[in-house]
C-alpha cells in the first residue's frame, strides 16, 4: 500500500472453510485432496457465474467478493446445493463439506486484497454455520429477505472472537417446504399459522418490534384450546421469504394463514393484518390499526380477539380472559425481552449467557415483569445441562428467579415451565410433572409446554407418555429452534426402550435441524451400534469430539443420568456401546488442558491411555 490515503469500500463477503478438514485428511489424504480440489473449482465457477471475484486461497478456504449481497447468498446457497449433490453417493464419515459465512461491511483494498472487520465478521459467521451451511449478518439479511427463496433463522446477537460488538447472524433454511417429506394431515379444530409480520420501516431495530408483535399474536391465539396454533419457531422460519400460502398451508397443515406488517414513524405505529382462508384462497378478515406507541399493547389485544372471531364466532368468556397477560411496563424493557429471546432459542454456551444479561437487566429494570425472570432462571437451568456440572451457585440463582417468577404470576405458563425444568433438575419428579401438566392446560397449544411435559415424563421413567407428549411438540412446531431437542429427547427415550432403529432416526433427525446439541451424537452413535454400523457410529463418535473434545464416556454417563435419573437401568448399554464405538473412557488433563489419548489407526481408535498427565 502507499503511503497516500487509505482506500476502502463498501462489499459483500463470502468465506467459505471446511468443515473438519485435519481429521477428513488424517483419514484419507489423496480422497480428501481431490474432493478439496473439485470443491475449490466448483466454488470459483459459481463465484465468477454469479458477477463475484475470488480475492484468493488459504489452504481449504476462500475468500471472495461481490457488488451485489443477492448475489452473494444467491451464490453461497447454490453451492452448498450443488456440493450436497455431487457428494450424495460419498458415506458420511468421508464426505468433505464446506461452511459459509456472508457479510456485507467496509474494507480496506490493498492491491488485489481486502482486509479489516467486514472480512473478519465473515469468517466468525462462516465458524457459525453448520457444515453445508451458510450463516448471514444482520446487515445481508436486511438485504435480501424476501428476494430469494431462502428461509431464515434469528440466532440472535453473537459474541465473536475478535469483533468488540456481537454480530445479528442468520441462518439460512433452504427449501423449507420441500424439507417436511409428508405434509400432515388438517387437525379436527381449526388451525393457523402466523408468518413473521414485515417491516416496512426502513429500519433494522425495528425488526424486534414486528417480531414481537407476531409473537405476542402467537401467545394469544395458542391460549385457546380450541385453535391449533403452530409454534412462533417454526413460522419464523420463513422470516424474510416471499412464500405462497398455500404452501405454508401445505407445509404445516393448517387451513388459516396470517400475514401482517409493522410500520413505524416517530411515536406512531400502523399495522396491518389479514387473514387467508388457505383452502379456497379467499381473505377471512383484514384491518388497518394507526395508533400511538403508548397503546401498542391495546392493539395486540384488538388483532388477537379480531382474529379469534373470524375464526369461530363463539368463545367462551373465562377463555378470553385467560388469554390476558401483564405487559412490562415499557416498551424498552419489551424490545429488550425479544432481544433476550433471540439469543434463548440459540442453544449455544453464548448465546445462552447473552439471554441471561438480557432477561437480568429487564429484572432490575421491571421488577414486575414475570417472564423475564422465569426465563433467567431457565437459561441458567440449561447452561446447568449443556455445559456446566454441578455448579451450585448457578443453580441457587435458578432457584431464587424461579421463585420471584411464581410470586408474581402463579399461572402464567412460562413461569409454571421454569418450575417444571428447575424442579424436575431437582428430581422432585411429581412436583415437577404436576407444573408442566398445569402449564400445557393453561396454553394447550405451547410446543414448548408439551415438550417440557414429555421431557420432566422422561426423567421420571415414564417414557412411553413422555413419546406421545414430544410427538405433539414435534406437531405444534416442526421448524421449531428447539426441534433438535424434540428429536433428541425422544430419541434417548426410545434407546432407553429399546427402540434402536427408531432411536437411531430420530437422533439423525435432531443431528441436520438448525441448532443441534452436539451431545445428540452418543445417541446416534449408540445406535448405530446396537445396529451393528460400527464404521458410521466411530465416525459420529470424531463428530462429537470434533465438537466436545472433552467428551468422554464417564461425562456422558453422568450427564445422561443427570437428565434421566429414573430411567438410569439402561444407561450401562448406553455407555458399553459408547466404548465400542471408541469415545475415551475419561479425558486426559495436560497442564489445565483437556487432551483426549487414542490410537490414531483408523477404524479401531481404541483407548490408548487414560489417566493424568503431568508436566
Amino acid at each position: 500500500m502507499s503511503d497516500g490515503a487509505v482506500t476502502r469500500k463498501l462489499t459483500a463477503i463470502l468465506y467459505a472453510d471446511v468443515a473438519g478438514y485435519s481429521r477428513l485428511t488424517g483419514a484419507d489424504e489423496v480422497g480428501t485432496h481431490r474432493q478439496l480440489s473439485a470443491g475449490l473449482d466448483l466454488i470459483a465457477g459459481r463465484i465468477e457465474e454469479t458477477g463475484g471475484r475470488v480475492v484468493h486461497y488459504a489452504g481449504d478456504a476462500v475468500l471472495a467478493e461481490f457488488a451485489s449481497v443477492v448475489a452473494a447468498v444467491e451464490t453461497a446457497v447454490g453451492v452448498q446445493k450443488a456440493l450436497a449433490e455431487a457428494h450424495a453417493d460419498t458415506p458420511a464419515e468421508a464426505r468433505l463439506q464446506f461452511r459459509i459465512g456472508v457479510n456485507l461491511g467496509e474494507v480496506i483494498v490493498d492491491r488485489d486484497d481486502i482486509y479489516g472487520d467486514g472480512v473478519n465478521v465473515a469468517a466468525r459467521l462462516e465458524s457459525l454455520a453448520d457444515p453445508g451451511g451458510v450463516c448471514v449478518s444482520g446487515a445481508v439479511f436486511e438485504q435480501v429477505k424476501g428476494k430469494l427463496d431462502v428461509g431464515f433463522q434469528d440466532m440472535g446477537p453473537q459474541d465473536v472472537k475478535n469483533i468488540a460488538e456481537p454480530v445479528r447472524a442468520y441462518r439460512t433454511l433452504v427449501d423449507a417446504i420441500d424439507a417436511i417429506e409428508e405434509p400432515p394431515a388438517l387437525p379436527d379444530i381449526p388451525s393457523i399459522a402466523v408468518l413473521p409480520f414485515d417491516n416496512l420501516s426502513g429500519d433494522t431495530e425495528q425488526e424486534f418490534f414486528a417480531d414481537g408483535m407476531t409473537e405476542d399474536i402467537i401467545t394469544g391465539l395458542s391460549h385457546f384450546r380450541w385453535l391449533f396454533v403452530i409454534a412462533r419457531n417454526s413460522t419464523f422460519t420463513f422470516k424474510g421469504r416471499a412464500v405462497e400460502i398455500a404452501e405454508v398451508a401445505k407445509a404445516f397443515g393448517v387451513r388459516y394463514v396470517m400475514e401482517g406488517s409493522v410500520r413505524k414513524a416517530g411515536n406512531k405505529v400502523r399495522i396491518t393484518a389479514q387473514l387467508i382462508d388457505a383452502t379456497t384462497g379467499g381473505h377471512i378478515w383484514a384491518d388497518r390499526y394507526d395508533r400511538d406507541l403508548d397503546d401498542i399493547f391495546a392493539v395486540q389485544d384488538e388483532i388477537t380477539e379480531a382474529i379469534v372471531a373470524a375464526i369461530a364466532p363463539e368463545i367462551d368468556e373465562a377463555e378470553r380472559a385467560l388469554a390476558q397477560r401483564k405487559p412490562p411496563e415499557s416498551l424498552d424493557v419489551w424490545g429488550r425481552y425479544q432481544r433476550g429471546l433471540a439469543a434463548y432459542y440459540v442453544t449455544t454456551r453464548e448465546a445462552l449467557d447473552s439471554a441471561i444479561e438480557q432477561f437480568d437487566e429487564i429484572s432490575r429494570r421491571d421488577p414486575t415483569f414475570a417472564p423475564a425472570f422465569a426465563l433467567a432462571a431457565d437459561s441458567r437451568i440449561r447452561l446447568l445441562i449443556h455445559y456446566e456440572r454441578n455448579d451450585s451457585e448457578l443453580l441457587s440463582q435458578a432457584h431464587e428467579k424461579m421463585r420471584l417468577a411464581s410470586a408474581l404470576e402463579p399461572r402464567n405458563p412460562t413461569c409454571l415451565m421454569t418450575e417444571s425444568r428447575v424442579y424436575s433438575f431437582l428430581d422432585q419428579h411429581e412436583v415437577a410433572i404436576s407444573k408442566a401438566e398445569e402449564a400445557v392446560s393453561l396454553n394447550p397449544n405451547s410446543e414448548m409446554a408439551n415438550y417440557l411435559l414429555g421431557f420432566v415424563l422422561g426423567k421420571a421413567g415414564r417414557c412411553d407418555s413422555a413419546i406421545d407428549q414430544l410427538d405433539r411438540a414435534i406437531r405444534l412446531s416442526p421448524r421449531d429452534a428447539f426441534a433438535g431437542g424434540f428429536f433428541s429427547v425422544k430419541s434417548i427415550l426410545l434407546f432407553q426402550t429399546g427402540r434402536y432403529h427408531e432411536a437411531f432416526e430420530c437422533a439423525q433427525r435432531a443431528s441436520s435441524l438448525p441448532n443441534p446439541r452436539p451431545g445428540n451424537l452418543q445417541f446416534l452413535a449408540a445406535s448405530l451400534i446396537k445396529l451393528g454400523r460400527r464404521d458410521e457410529a466411530v465416525a459420529a463418535i470424531d463428530e462429537l469430539l470434533r465438537h466436545q473434545p472433552e467428551a468422554s464416556v464417564a461425562d456422558m454417563r453422568e450427564k445422561t443420568t443427570q437428565a434421566f435419573s429414573r430411567a438410569a437401568e439402561n444407561i450401562d448399554i448406553l455407555v458399553d456401546a459408547l466404548r465400542e464405538a471408541g469415545l475415551p473412557e475419561f479425558p486426559s488433563i495436560r497442564r489445565g488442558k483437556i487432551t483426549i489419548l487414542r490410537d490414531q489407526r483408523p477404524r479401531t481408535r481404541q483407548i490408548r491411555r487414560i489417566g493424568l498427565i503431568l508436566g
